[in-house]
């Protein structure tokens, strides 16, 4: 079980996530729904890197999840690039109303490819769902794009909450899942766990900022 306080931790393994994709695709507002049951209309582009943690049972172990929310924009793809070493599992977002940002999702693969631990778990989403009248992309194109790389893949919404909760653990479980399987990249915390049974979410421990981001109040 997770060790004592004076261990200096209460989690039984920690994993790494990442955000992935063009600007304005929704990445923050996922990322606030998920972790603090949030959602806010005004959130602007996030200005370099921000993570933020939180904690989630899964089949009896508690798992810290540290969820990392880059920047899309161009000029900070070097940013990015970086924050790739150690990632264990990787969130690949588009904006449904956009078909652009579907599109891009490919060079956005190559990048990881390149970058990434080659065990890396990924997850397709398609965020914006609820805009029904504005939408390019149908359902059927984000799981064909998903099924051409091997990735499972949700339509999400972060305004309504949508399907926000089973993309998260889904991801979470896989990496769990893959370290107990004996799947590489998981560090000294790794091992055990995996395969079917109970998930529980937990409360978000607290906030860790690298950079800063724009968001109105």
């Amino acid at each position: 079980m997770a060790a004592s306080a004076g261990g200096g931790r209460n989690f039984d393994l920690q994993i790494k996530l990442m955000m992935i994709g063009d600007t304005t695709v929704g990445k923050t507002s996922l990322l606030l729904r998920f972790a603090d049951d949030d959602f806010n209309e005004s959130v602007l582009a996030t200005i370099g890197i921000d993570f933020k943690i939180k904690t989630m049972e899964i089949d009896g172990r508690r798992v810290k999840l540290q969820i990392w929310d880059t920047a899309g924009q161009e000029r900070f793809r070097t940013i990015t690039q970086a924050y790739y070493r150690g990632a264990m599992g990787i969130f690949l977002i588009y904006d449904v109303t956009k078909a652009k940002t579907w599109e891009n999702i490919r060079n956005w693969v190559a990048n990881i490819e390149a970058n990434a631990p080659q065990t890396v778990n990924k997850v397709l989403i398609g965020n914006k769902s609820d805009l029904s009248a504005e939408r390019q992309l149908s359902a059927a194109q984000g799981q064909q794009l998903a099924e051409e790389y091997g990735m499972k893949f949700f339509e999400c919404s972060a305004r309504t909450r949508h399907n926000v909760d089973a993309a998260f653990v889904t991801l979470a479980r896989d990496v769990v899942a893959r370290l107990g399987a004996g799947g590489g990249g998981g560090g000294k915390e790794g091992g055990g766990g995996g395969g079917k049974g109970t998930v529980s979410i937990g409360q978000v421990d607290h906030t860790e900022k690298k950079g800063t981001s724009c968001c109105a109040k």
